[in-house]
């Protein structure tokens, strides 16, 4: 399955939390309710997957975590604020680069419609 496959099927699940329960939940709800339907979708799922950082020739377990690790491709980064900014996109891309994935869906939980929270970022593409 492809990356876009994925961010599609992601996609459509998150419309299905956020139509269900609305903006307005604390982030951990969401990311419990998204993971609960992108594995009824069958997809493989990973919560608060543990991101180390290599530099130089030291590895750091700095205890980083990405939110969501879908089919070990893409990295989910959720958010349920006003307003995303600049820095969250950074986040992810950061992330991206750490673990190897080349997308990334940032998605925040606070708007009225799911679509104006669903941001895609890549990692050399």
């Amino acid at each position: 399955m492809t990356e876009n496959e994925i961010a599609a099927i992601v996609f459509e699940c998150a419309k299905k939390v956020h139509d269900t329960l609305g903006p307005g939940l604390l982030e951990s709800s969401y990311e419990e309710c998204l993971c609960f339907e992108l594995n009824k979708s069958g997809l493989l799922v990973e919560r608060q997957k543990p991101l180390p950082i290599i530099y130089e020739e030291i590895k750091l377990e700095a205890g980083y975590r990405v939110d969501i690790l879908v089919e070990n491709k893409v990295v989910i980064e959720l958010k349920a604020i006003e307003q995303l900014a600049p820095i969250h996109a950074a986040q992810l891309l950061t992330y991206l680069r750490l673990s190897g994935c080349k997308l990334g869906l940032l998605i925040n939980f606070n708007v009225e419609y799911i679509g104006k929270g669903f941001k895609r970022i890549v990692n050399n593409l």
